[in-house]
C-alpha cells in the first residue's frame, strides 16, 4: 500500500488549488470548500489513486508493446469514470454546503463531462501511465485532475 507524506501534501495542495481556480472562475469560492478539498486530496485521493496506479502496473506486468500501453491507458481512463466524477462533484457540493444540489443530476453531469472529455483523458492517461514512472504518476495525475477540476466545475454550467 502506498500512502506517503509526500503524496498527502501534494494531494492536499494540487487538488485544492485546481478546485479553487475552478471555484473562482464560477464565483463559488469558499474557504470551507478549499479546506474540504485539501482534506479530500490529502486523504482519499492520496491513498486510492497511487494504489490504483500500482495495481495497474501489477495487472499489466506480463503485457508488452501495444497491449501494455493500451491496457494501462484503458484502466486509468476507466478509473476516472462518470461515477468517480459524480463523487468528486458530490464532495464539491458537500464542501460548498450546497446540500440541495446533491442529487441525481450529478450523475448526468458526470456522464456528459466524461463522454466529452474522453479524447483528452485518453491522451493524458496514456502519458501518465506509459511515459511517467510510478513514483511520479500521482503528482502527474493530480495536476491533470486539478486542470480537470476546472473543467468539472465548468461542466456543471455546460451540462445542466
Amino acid at each position: 500500500m502506498i500512502f506517503t507524506k509526500q503524496n498527502i501534501l501534494k494531494g492536499a495542495l494540487i487538488y485544492s488549488a485546481g478546485d479553487s481556480i475552478a471555484a473562482l472562475l464560477v464565483g463559488e469560492f469558499m474557504w470551507i470548500r478549499l479546506f474540504g478539498m485539501m482534506l479530500l486530496g490529502a486523504t482519499l485521493y492520496a491513498f486510492e489513486i497511487p494504489n490504483y496506479f500500482k495495481w495497474i502496473d501489477k495487472k499489466t506486468k506480463n503485457l508488452r508493446g501495444l497491449k501494455l500501453t493500451g491496457a494501462k491507458t484503458a484502466l486509468a481512463v476507466a478509473y476516472f469514470n462518470p461515477l468517480w466524477i459524480a463523487r468528486h462533484l458530490f464532495f464539491i457540493k458537500l464542501f460548498s454546503i450546497n446540500f440541495d444540489a446533491i442529487n441525481s443530476s450529478l450523475i448526468i453531469i458526470a456522464f456528459w463531462s466524461f463522454l466529452i472529455n474522453i479524447p483528452i483523458s485518453i491522451i493524458a492517461n496514456y502519458i501518465i501511465q506509459n511515459k511517467i514512472k510510478l513514483d511520479w504518476r500521482f503528482i502527474s495525475s493530480a495536476i491533470f485532475s486539478g486542470l480537470m477540476a476546472i473543467y468539472y466545475a465548468l461542466s456543471e454550467t455546460l451540462f445542466t
